[in-house]
């Protein structure tokens, strides 16, 4: 079961238009695996998919909206038809905003939530069962560092990425013997366009960049191509004996 095969992998990259996602298809690309960059904003994602099509790669955009489970599946119907089963999925889709927890709501909570955690486990459980099925796939998650050790700020975020190391996990445990691994990777502070909105603009903006900076031991914010390289071998052939594994990129801010 799980045999090494000649044929291209096919990859699903959500949150894949910008920054960390957009990375990670590039570097899927470079591999020779069929991207599919699904976002929120569909324009985007074909933009993103455009320029990965341009360094010789096979790429599709594909809009797509996590927290809504038909659109999840009418996504990856899209993905099917156009570049066939998919073989690696890549939860990467993410939101947060940096809030005391006494100044969030319901709301709030709700919204990072269905974004971080239920949307990994939308469009886990619309792909899983085809790659039970054919025996090889790869569930690759973006978690963070704030779901292994706090973050100020972050509280709600940092639930919700918890939820999905912990799903990953028992995952991991539910379908080992079937082909398919599962394993998260959590950035540390990364120089993204999230982490741009997270922060604001101005010298508020730029004194919260300097602070995480200085936090992390070597001593400079992840870049995107970081984290996309660490999702790149889990993703591989190679790491068919790794899962239910986390992996923090984040420059020796997190040492377990």
């Amino acid at each position: 079961m799980g045999e090494a095969r000649t044929a291209a992998r096919t990859a699903i990259v959500t949150g894949g238009a910008g920054g960390i996602g957009r990375a990670i298809g590039a570097a899927l690309g470079a591999q020779g695996v069929r991207v599919a960059l699904a976002d929120l904003d569909g324009d985007a994602a074909e933009a993103a998919a455009a320029a990965l099509r341009a360094t010789g790669a096979e790429a599709i955009g594909v809009a797509l909206d996590v927290t809504d489970g038909a659109a999840v599946a009418a996504g990856a119907g899209v993905v099917r038809e156009r570049l066939g089963g998919v073989d690696i999925v890549v939860n990467n889709a993410g939101w947060d905003e940096l809030r005391p927890f006494v100044e969030t709501g319901e709301a709030f909570w709700r919204r990072v939530v269905d974004v971080n955690y239920l949307g990994a486990l939308r469009v886990t459980g619309e792909l899983l069962p085809g790659m039970l099925a054919q025996g090889w796939g790869r569930v690759v998650s973006t978690g963070s560092d704030a779901a292994r050790v706090g973050s100020s700020l972050e509280s709600v975020y940092a639930g919700a990425k918890a939820g999905v190391i912990g799903f990953t996990k028992s995952l991991a445990r539910e379908i080992a013997t079937s082909g398919v691994t599962a394993n998260v990777v959590c950035p540390g502070p990364t120089d993204t366009p999230l982490l741009a909105g997270m922060t604001g603009e101005g010298e508020r903006g730029a004194k919260v960049v300097a602070a995480l900076t200085r936090a992390v031991p070597m001593k400079r914010l992840g870049q995107p191509a970081d984290v996309a390289a660490a999702v790149a071998f889990f993703a591989s052939e190679e790491a068919g004996f790794v899962t239910g594994q986390t992996l923090s990129v984040s420059g020796g801010l997190t040492m377990a």
